[in-house]
């Protein structure tokens, strides 16, 4: 089957898998790594490997592929890597690195969690009677396209399971690496229905080479999504998030607009930066490197541990993205 091409790391007969790093016989669980890294720190590590990224990738094998969330537009996650060297200092996730006993600073970036027996264990529950068919987040937690995926292509494998089980599917990434798929991503979408969110906030270069350290250049992502839309694919851009005081200008919001609706995307949504836990820790430090004259309007901004910027700072930044948007010819994220 395609999938078996895709994937050929699913044989279990082989003694060492093609398409990784280690034998199948010292691969991990997740709970292995944290009380690895619990008795013995990064060092503990029972199989990482330092690649030329200067990143240690360790892999691991996990019980369940498929997450339930509630409250968010779609019911079910899938992440098959945790951690990600693209760096971005505002990403959300960083906070779940802790679950592993990791920080969510230099860690989140330098030390990434591959499941590879991901798509076998995604496969088998999307074959389940009771499987309903609902909407799946590709990428929630951790980027699907940074770059390791190029080696793995757990990503691509778990894209194909999805169409073949007639699911749809909605992916959000920084990787232009996401146009190697258009053709399964194609599939998907026949299958049920696939949109692909690429995530720009912002096309300032200063911006862009601060806040997000390890990923391609904002145009670069931006092409990919003209390239995803010539192919047939349903692709737009994500401005997530919007930075205070580094990229929400009038200004800089408009060209930022304006290069978007420039290269074809089908929608452009955004949201304002919001910090919690060990992001709201690290983004913080990286406020005083860069950025120390910040500092104190985020301290009033996000006072006394807000996740969330005020009601109504969040929607003067709306009014502003709408205003463009609408000038422009774009419309909202739609799922």
């Amino acid at each position: 089957m395609y999938r078996d091409v895709v994937a050929p790391w699913a044989n279990k007969t082989r003694n060492m898998d093609q398409g990784t790093l280690f034998p199948l016989s010292i691969r991990p669980t997740m709970r292995d790594v944290a009380n690895a890294v619990r008795g013995g720190g990064e060092e503990g590590l029972p199989g990482g490997v330092k690649r030329a990224d200067e990143a240690t990738y360790q892999e691991v094998t996990c019980r369940s592929a498929l997450n339930h969330v509630e409250g968010m537009p779609f019911a079910w996650t899938l992440n098959p890597y945790r951690g990600c060297t693209h760096g971005c200092h505002y990403c959300f996730a960083r906070r779940y690195h802790r679950q592993f006993e990791l920080n969510a600073g230099d860690q989140f970036a330098s030390i990434i969690l591959v499941k590879t027996n991901f798509v076998e264990v995604l496969a088998r529950e999307l074959s389940r009677p009771a499987w309903a068919r609902e909407l799946v987040a590709l990428g929630t937690a951790t980027d699907p396209y940074q770059p390791i995926e190029g080696h793995y292509k757990l990503t691509r494998a778990a894209i194909v399971e999805l169409a073949a089980a007639k699911t749809p599917v909605s992916i959000v990434t920084k990787g232009p690496m996401v146009v190697r798929d258009a053709d399964v991503l194609l599939e998907a979408t026949k299958a049920a229905r696939c949109t692909v969110c690429i995530s720009v906030p912002s096309v300032d270069e200063d911006a862009w080479r601060r806040l997000e350290p390890g990923t391609a250049h904002p145009l670069q992502r931006l092409r990919a999504v003209r390239t995803l839309t010539q192919a047939g694919v349903r692709a737009g851009v994500l401005m997530a998030p919007v930075v205070p005081g580094i990229t929400t200008s009038k200004r800089g919001l408009e060209a930022t607009i304006s290069a978007i609706a420039a290269h074809g995307a089908a929608f452009v949504g955004a949201n304002v930066l919001h910090l919690e836990g060990g992001t709201r820790d690290h983004f913080f430090e990286f406020l005083g490197r860069e950025y120390p004259h910040l500092v104190d309007g985020y301290q009033r901004l996000y006072a006394n541990g807000a996740k969330r910027v005020p009601r109504e700072y969040a929607k003067a930044i709306s009014a502003k993205v709408a205003e463009l948007r609408e000038a422009i010819g774009l419309m909202e994220r739609m799922e």
